[in-house]
Parts: structure tokens; C-alpha cells; sequence
């Protein structure tokens, strides 16, 4: 009977070209069984397929609206923490340069010569990323920079502050690596630090030496430099008369030549304090435009779901109007 029943109200309603009424008078009459037979039979069965895509789809779409609203609230909390950051390392870097400055420019003043000999690259990297090209541009720097030096026939050579520099240079030129510093940035940075980084740059005696390294510019600019020091080895080979000339206008006591070492070596270690500040400064700043831009693209992420959340939420509910209109005008 209900076969018959089944076979009745769809000829029935098929000659109107009302399958979702076959379907409506089935169920109530015969169960879903029959309703799911007739919805085959008459070729009619998207509706309930639809319902169950628009449920997954919007299931699907909920959960990837709430993921990308963690998601912005993260960057957000990180920008907010990196601005903290940033006020901070800018004063020490302002405290630390009037002493650094002077020692780098009492080392400007020695002549320089282009001479033949390898070539040690110091690279200032951070120890985390999500700051935009920082890291990148440092390695970026040291990598053409090597090339350069080898294509000239020089040998090059690299040592590194952080881990991101190491790890981008790492994989090709790890054979050129001597000594590498990671971890630093996980207790404050102070002049300490850097004289022990100093003491091994000094014990490596290098022939040439370049700084690679961000140089603060502003909270939206910073710039990427090798910047060239004086080594030990290029002041013992200087000539003696040049070398008295550029240094007469200071005193020293003892003589220059009794703590000429020790002074070198804390010239190093000015270097690279006043460098690795300037680098962690320009690594907040970038950060927070960083973590600034990935907000603004969670938010409109978010929007672009959410319009398509509310078109299939809105697809959904006319279909099952749909339905209980021709329902209810079946009867």
C-alpha cells in the first residue's frame, strides 16, 4: 500500500512539477523511507543533500571564523607587547651610544688599506622571527657579501649573533662557519656580553672584518650595513708614521702601545654592543608593524568569511522555507 501510495502521489505531483511535494505527502503519509525512495525516483533528491552541504559547509566556516579571531587577537597582543619592548631597548640603546660613538670614531681615524686576505663577516641577527625582513636582510647581506669576496679570490669567512641569520646561512656556507653566539636574547643584553663575544672575535685575529648589521633608523626604517673594522692584524701592519699621526691628538697613560690591545679589544666590544642594540630596536619596531599588518589582514580575512558565512546561513534558511511553503500549499 504504501508502494502504491508512494507511486500515486508522485505521478501526481510530478505532472505539476512539484517533486518537493511528492516528497512532502510521502513523509507524512509513509515515512521518511518512502520520501527518501520517492526524492530518487523523481530525480529530486539535491534537497536533501543541500541541507546536510550547507550544514557542513557552515559548521566548517564557524570554526574557521573563530580560529582566525584567536588569530588576530594573538597579533594584536603581540604588537601591544612588542611596543613595550621597544620603549625600553630604545632608552638603553640611547644610554649606550655616547659611549660607544667615541671609541668607534677614535678608530675611524686610522688609515685603511685594501689588501688581499680572507674575510670574516660578523652577522647581528635576532634569536626570533616574526619581524618582517630583519633577519633575512642580515643574511641576505653576508651571503652576497661572501660571494663578492670569493668571486675577487679572497676567502671568506663567517661568524653570527642569532638564530635566524645562523639557520638561513647554515645549509650552503656552513663551511665557512668558525663561531657562532645563539640564545643571546634570553637575558638582557649588556656590555658584558659583548666583551665576550669581544675576546673570541679577538683570539680569531682576523685578517679583515665587516659588521653586518640593522641600523635604527626610524620606528619605520632601519637599514642593512657591513660596516668595515679595524683589526688587529691591519694596525700591526700599518705604517708607523700614519699611525702616530691619527693618534697624537689623544693622550694615553700608560703609552699606546702598552694598552693598544686592550684597547682594540674593547673597541670590538663597542662595536658589537652598539650594533646588536641597534638591531634589537630595529627588531621591535619591525615586529610591530609586522604584527600590525597581520591584524589588519585577520580582520578583513574575518569580514570575507563572514559575508560568505551569512550568504550559506541565509541559503539554508530559504530552502527550508522553501520547503514548508510547498508543503503547506500541497494540503
Amino acid at each position: 500500500a504504501a508502494h502504491r501510495l508512494g507511486r500515486l502521489v508522485s505521478g501526481v505531483c510530478a505532472a505539476h512539477g512539484a517533486s518537493a511535494q511528492a516528497a512532502m505527502f510521502a513523509r507524512r503519509f509513509a515515512g521518511p523511507a518512502l520520501a527518501r525512495r520517492v526524492l530518487v525516483a523523481d530525480g529530486a533528491a539535491a534537497f536533501p543533500d543541500v541541507q546536510s552541504r550547507h550544514a557542513a559547509s557552515l559548521k566548517t566556516l564557524k570554526a574557521r571564523m573563530r580560529s582566525v579571531e584567536n588569530m588576530k587577537k594573538i597579533t594584536k597582543a603581540m604588537k601591544m607587547v612588542a611596543a613595550a619592548k621597544l620603549k625600553h631597548d630604545e632608552k638603553r640603546m640611547q644610554m649606550a651610544m655616547p659611549f660607544v660613538r667615541p671609541v668607534q670614531d677614535l678608530f675611524e681615524r686610522l688609515p685603511r688599506e685594501d689588501k688581499p686576505g680572507t674575510v670574516t663577516f660578523f652577522g647581528i641577527s635576532s634569536d626570533k622571527g616574526l619581524c618582517g625582513g630583519i633577519n633575512s636582510s642580515v643574511a641576505k647581506m653576508s651571503r652576497n657579501s661572501m660571494n663578492e669576496e670569493e668571486a675577487k679570490g679572497h676567502m671568506a669567512k663567517f661568524m653570527g649573533i642569532g638564530a635566524k641569520g645562523i639557520a638561513a646561512l647554515k645549509r650552503v656556507y656552513g663551511d665557512r662557519f668558525t663561531h657562532t653566539f645563539e640564545e643571546c636574547g634570553k637575558v638582557p643584553w649588556n656590555f658584558a656580553t659583548a666583551s665576550i663575544v669581544a675576546e673570541q672575535i679577538s683570539a680569531s685575529k682576523p685578517a679583515k672584518l665587516f659588521v653586518c648589521s640593522n641600523k635604527f633608523k626610524s620606528l619605520v626604517a632601519y637599514e642593512t650595513t657591513a660596516a668595515r673594522t679595524v683589526t688587529q692584524q691591519e694596525v700591526s701592519q700599518m705604517d708607523k708614521a700614519e699611525f702616530s699621526k691619527a693618534m697624537d691628538v689623544y693622550s694615553f697613560e700608560p703609552s699606546i702601545y702598552e694598552v693598544w690591545d686592550d684597547l682594540h679589544e674593547f673597541y670590538y666590544a663597542s662595536v658589537i654592543h652598539g650594533a646588536f642594540l641597534e638591531g634589537v630596536v630595529s627588531e621591535q619596531s619591525a615586529r610591530m608593524g609586522a604584527m600590525e599588518n597581520a591584524t589588519k589582514n585577520a580582520s578583513e580575512m574575518l569580514e570575507k568569511i563572514s559575508l560568505v558565512y551569512n550568504r550559506a546561513r541565509q541559503a539554508k534558511i530559504t530552502t527550508e522555507l522553501c520547503e514548508i511553503i510547498s508543503g503547506a500549499s500541497a494540503v
